[in-house]
């Protein structure tokens, strides 16, 4: 097979989806807005033909549920033709929201490997942490989000702070899973193979437990960070934000922009694909640079 054909034999499958996505998006579109469209032509006493229906619903200020080019032509116009430090940009808002979301992530794997680490040697960590670490999964983060912000700023830590702990909320779970099940991955085989060559615990953790907990960690990164995205964006909810991918969520809501939200929705969607994209390049890099991939 040549690369062209390679590269078309992995590409289809995705177009495929892609085309079907938005054939049933418009399906939907016309669907849901077809209701005020034919309220209008019966308030102006006027029947509307099927081509009328189908272009009245797919241009409406307030729709339902925005086509994909509104969508398309919203994102265009807060991108490309508005300054990035305009209040006003996409690429500026998604920027406050991409710092806290580092920054919590940062938080999260920090002390998610700290916990594994934790777990995976002592006993008393793994039958006293790991079941609290589970539980406060349980918690919703909506409810949660405020009270941590309220205790924050009364404290006086205010800004990005608030929302990158929310993060970290959200992204440390799945690294401590990862981790742990990673650090553990080794086989007795293995682990006694190190005590043979009479290998401190340092030397087992950093030569054979820390480059077999690799894969595993990638892969609890890759969910950490879309999480810790969610967390920024829950982070600017409760808040009022002005600023953020959530505050124009928040914004779009309170004055019936759809089209604003979905384009939010959308951006954050790619913002959280490159960033686990991202991860996955570096992942790639990694285990190659170490001899697990060819």
């Amino acid at each position: 097979m040549t690369k062209a054909g390679a590269i078309w034999h992995r590409t289809a499958p995705v177009l495929c989806i892609l085309i079907l996505l938005l054939a049933v998006w418009y399906a939907a579109a016309i669907a849901l807005n077809a209701a005020w469209a034919k309220d209008k032509a019966a308030r102006a006493d006027k029947q509307l033909t099927f081509s009328e229906l189908v272009s009245d619903t797919m241009a409406q200020e307030k729709p339902l549920l925005p086509a994909p080019h509104q969508v398309a032509q919203e994102i265009y116009k807060t991108t490309v033709l508005k300054k990035i430090t305009s209040k006003r940009s996409l690429i500026w808002h998604g920027w406050i929201t991409l710092s806290a979301t580092l920054l919590g992530f940062a938080f999260g794997t920090a002390l998610g490997i700290m916990l594994a680490i934790g777990i995976v040697y002592s006993r008393a960590m793994d039958m006293s942490v790991m079941p609290w670490v589970i539980t406060s999964q349980t918690i919703p983060i909506l409810a949660v989000a405020p009270m941590i912000i309220v205790v924050l700023n009364a404290v006086g830590v205010s800004g990005l702070l608030p929302k990158a702990f929310i993060s970290m909320y959200l992204s440390f779970f799945p690294v401590v899973v990862g981790m742990v099940k990673g650090l553990r991955a080794p086989d007795h085989m293995q682990l006694d193979q190190m005590r043979t060559w009479n290998a401190s615990s340092s030397t087992s953790f950093w030569k054979l437990r820390l480059p077999s907990s690799m894969p595993y960690l990638f892969a609890s990164l890759k969910i950490g960070i879309a999480a810790s995205l969610v967390g920024a964006i829950v982070g600017e909810l409760p808040t009022g934000a002005v600023a953020g991918l959530g505050a124009r969520l928040l914004a779009g809501s309170y004055y019936g922009q759809t089209i604003q939200i979905w384009s939010a929705l959308i951006c954050a969607a790619v913002l959280a694909a490159s960033l686990v994209a991202l991860i996955g390049f570096v992942e790639k890099v990694t285990l190659k640079r170490m001899g697990m991939l060819q």
